[in-house]
């Protein structure tokens, strides 16, 4: 097919208007982008979708981004333009695993990617299909559409989505070959959900003829669109009237009208006339073929047609006459209709409000919670009611009502509110209700903790805290700080599974010692926080009497309140079970049920990740505790310190090392080292690169010899890690001292008179890189009373600022020490280090005094 408009589009990333010139082989971000475009509208409507999009691998490794997103405003969902290949959500495991996920409803999304569902908490189904061209994996298809609650993805559809996938991976690696650089660098391109066609009232047409780029237009259309425009002229004229997102609609009309398949599709997309009123342009989609020469088949030629909504934005009279202030908003969030009432409420004009997206016309839409509940329309289909405080002393019942096109906003001021309807018992409130104001009302926009909307607020931030916590008590610790006040909580215990019983990890806000019975239960008691584990199924009881009906030998801590009682397992493993108490009965929203349900999932991902970091740092230290010298040589003359401090992130254990080795003939080598990263495997390691050291020592190897063969060890061995280090070999009698430095920290040396300085000692390569690598000698003298200090670049090192003032600060505190014992000066260099609160990096140091015949 030959289509002029492909060859100077908008950039890549961005929304530019689709230019008139050129062929379709024009640059890699054009054809890029309308391939893209084009197979995620056809993805879309497929299946019976009312949004999508393509994720496209970026430059970074392991990095996709969201190139076209179609019938979503993309600054909406721009926390989800970027996924990480590694991260537990349904996109990142299609590009992984190359195979294509269905998820038919919000509960199979919970059991399978409940991240997926604490961040976006609204019913909706998503399939999802790798693209890729045999062994290239170039991204993922994405469909959304209305959930089917029980009933699976029909195979019709999964076909639909691979078939799709699959096309737009072909035409992806033809566009490679051709030498297009298939990545996506920059934001998403957003396209509009074509609209149901209809019969349309045609006012006026036009004629494309795709060889050449003219258009022809008939008078109707020339009326309508006023005299700025002539015909015939070329497609850049017509387009320049169209939002960038409508252009690439038509340029997708274009192609599927063309294609191969000869599909005939009607598509309507809103143009904006020179008058500023809004007009539909319906793109009938019949391509013809015109014979150019002596039998051979000529370009293509699209006919359109235009339906003329009048003049400005006027409503029906109908909608002017009802006493609510309207609005009605397409899927990309830009403002296609006002009625009269939202003029007077908003004290706006129309002009003010057409065709500008939501939040740009209405700048308080803008908060995080009002961005939440449109989501939440846009995603689930279904009708979404809040309060909006748009100006102190005002408030607005917000009704948002979606549909496949768009969504109609109701807004209703406060004094046109009716009374709120009693709840049908304490704590209760349909998810319909609408609260009044003054049960809401506060200096902030958002509304009573107990409402469904809490629920929808914070799992994020929880979801966050989460990734970021590592021990056991910590998880612990986030679900307390960040789950407790975002659904009203005030009690919280989390039991963990060990030999089939369940043991009390964690309790907060429960009577003291009403929870040491339950601490050790086994699986067979019949108790909620059993059986919610041993079904997988949640609990939830809306007062201490329904508890107590449901297990009339369950002991209970209060006469009121509510409970729920939620299954702890990841990827189908049980870890254990939490308890929710709150003081007051309440009911739990479908929305709250989902969202708790879903964070239950993150929960025991965190604990489980939790207890393997308490296992394996548990190894760790004691093999690192095992390999560390207990106790230093004595030697006459020479006074010998070391010490160590373990990081207080990740895993704490890392691969930093100290010694002390007798080699023969009177002389020690002190030795310093850091191997690279934590864990199990960097002490282990460390304890092969300790004892290579030890025996080359003690056969009496010169210093770059034990550092040359400790090097060509660490290679051989290939554990996938480097190691710094530092090996001084002195003569006690003399002090005379031989060193060599493997890409570690410079030692200090605090004269007799209390001086101090960092000794210039000649470097070479960190050990287990290159087994070329030489390690040139440095002979230096301790004088009596010199202290010799070897440290690792834990000590010196601090976020944020530079090693040289922590190598300036150390040697100030050593110079300070004076005349202290060598057990004292140590302490003291590292007393700030052990007070802080946070040490990403684990800290060795070791001394090394000379003293004089009478020292």
């Amino acid at each position: 097919m030959t289509s002029h408009g492909a060859s100077e589009p908008g950039p890549a990333g961005g929304t530019g208007r689709p230019s008139g010139n050129g062929s379709d082989d024009g640059p890699a971000s054009g054809a890029l982008t309308w391939a893209l475009a084009e197979a995620a509208l056809s993805a879309v409507e497929a299946v019976g979708g009312y949004a999508g999009g393509v994720y496209l691998r970026s430059g970074t490794p392991g990095l996709l981004r969201l190139a076209v997103l179609v019938g979503l405003p993309g600054p909406l969902f721009r926390p989800w333009w970027r996924m990480h290949a590694n991260r537990p959500f349904p996109i990142a495991e299609v590009h992984r695993s190359g195979q294509s996920v269905h998820l038919a409803d919000v509960e199979e999304a919970m059991r399978r990617f409940p991240q997926l569902v604490a961040s976006l908490p609204f019913p909706f189904a998503s399939l999802y299909a790798p693209v890729v061209a045999g062994r290239e994996r170039f991204g993922v298809l994405v469909a959304l559409r209305p959930p089917t609650p029980g009933v699976p993805v029909e195979a019709r559809d999964r076909n639909r989505m691979t078939r799709d996938a699959l096309r737009l991976g072909g035409t992806l690696a033809e566009l490679a070959r051709q030498g297009t650089e298939v990545e996506w660098p920059g934001d998403p391109v957003c396209v509009q959900l074509p609209t149901a066609s209809g019969p349309p009232v045609r006012f006026g047409s036009f004629s494309w003829d795709l060889d050449t780029g003219t258009v022809t237009l008939d008078d109707g259309l020339l009326a309508i669109l006023g005299t700025e425009i002539g015909s015939p002229c070329s497609i850049e004229g017509l387009t320049s009237l169209l939002d960038p997102e409508d252009g690439y609609a038509l340029w997708a009309a274009a192609r599927q009208a063309t294609g191969a398949d000869g599909r005939p599709p009607v598509r309507r997309i809103r143009l904006k006339g020179p008058d500023g009123g809004l007009h539909l342009l319906e793109v009938s989609a019949r391509a013809r073929r015109t014979a150019q020469g002596t039998g051979s088949e000529g370009g293509g030629r699209l006919e359109g047609t235009l339906v003329d909504l009048g003049t400005g934005l006027v409503g029906s009279d109908a909608t002017d006459r009802l006493p609510r202030a309207i609005l009605a908003v397409d899927r990309l969030g830009r403002v296609t209709y006002v009625n009269e009432r939202t003029e007077r409420l908003l004290g706006l004009p129309r002009t003010a409000l057409a065709g500008r997206t939501l939040w740009e016309a209405l700048p308080w839409f803008g908060h995080p919670f009002h961005e939440e509940q449109l989501r939440a329309a846009l995603l689930s289909g279904e009708p979404v009611h809040f309060l909006a405080h748009p100006k102190r002393g005002r408030w607005l019942s917000v009704s948002l009502h979606p549909g496949r096109d768009g969504l109609t906003m109701v807004l209703v001021p406060e004094e046109d509110l009716a009374p709120p309807v009693a709840p049908a018992s304490p704590g209760e409130r349909s998810a319909d209700d609408v609260p009044s104001p003054s049960e809401q009302r506060t200096d902030h926009v958002l509304s009573a903790p107990d409402d469904r909307a809490a629920a929808l607020y914070r799992p994020v931030a929880l979801a966050i805290a989460l990734s970021e916590a590592v021990t056991a008590r910590q998880v612990s610790a986030v679900v307390t700080e960040e789950l407790l006040p975002a659904f009203g909580g005030r009690q919280l215990a989390i039991y963990l599974l060990s030999d089939r019983r369940l043991y009390l990890a964690w309790e907060t806000g429960f009577p003291p010692g009403f929870l040491e019975p339950f601490d050790g239960v086994a699986l067979d008691a019949r108790v909620p926080g059993v059986e919610t584990l041993t079904t997988g199924r949640p609990l939830f009881f809306e007062s201490m009497e329904q508890l107590g009906r449901a297990y009339p030998d369950l002991p209970l801590d209060a006469h009121s309140g509510a409970r729920a009682f939620l299954p702890l397992i990841a990827s189908g493993r049980p870890v254990g079970s939490c308890i929710l108490g709150f003081e007051s009965p309440r009911g739990f929203s479908p929305e709250e049920r989902t969202v708790l349900t879903a964070l239950a999932g993150l929960i025991a991902q965190a604990l489980e990740r939790a207890q393997r970091y308490d296992t394996e740092s548990a190894v760790a230290r004691g093999l690192q505790d095992a390999l560390l010298p207990h106790r230093l040589p004595v030697r006459d003359g020479v006074d010998t310190v070391g010490r160590y401090l373990p990081g207080t992130q990740g895993m704490d254990v890392g691969g930093d090392w100290y010694d002390v080795i007798e080699t023969g003939q009177g002389r020690l080598a002190l030795v310093i080292g850091d191997v690279q990263g934590h864990g199990v495997a960097a002490a282990a390691t460390m304890g092969q690169l300790r004892s290579a050291v030890r025996a080359f020592a003690l056969g009496g190897h010169r210093p770059q010899d034990v550092m040359r063969g400790t090097n060509r060890l660490l290679i051989d061995l290939d554990p996938g890690q480097f190691a710094s280090c530092c090996y001084v070999l002195l003569d006690p009698e003399t002090g005379d001292a031989r060193a060599v430095r493997a890409g570690h920290p410079q030692p200090l040396l605090r004269r007799p008179d209390g001086t101090t300085e960092q000794i210039d000692l000649a470097g070479g390569m960190v050990l287990g890189v290159d087994a070329r690598a030489s390690y040139p000698l440095t002979r230096l003298r301790l004088a009596p009373g010199a202290v010799l200090a070897l440290f690792t670049d834990g000590l010196v090192e601090q976020p944020g600022k530079d090693i040289d003032e922590g190598i300036e600060r150390l040697s100030s505190a050593f110079a300070a020490t004076g005349t202290l014992a060598l057990t004292e000066t140590a302490d003291r260099l590292i007393r700030e280090a052990r007070a802080a609160t946070s040490r990403p990096d684990d800290i060795a140091l070791l001394l090394a005094a000379r003293w004089g015949e009478s020292g």
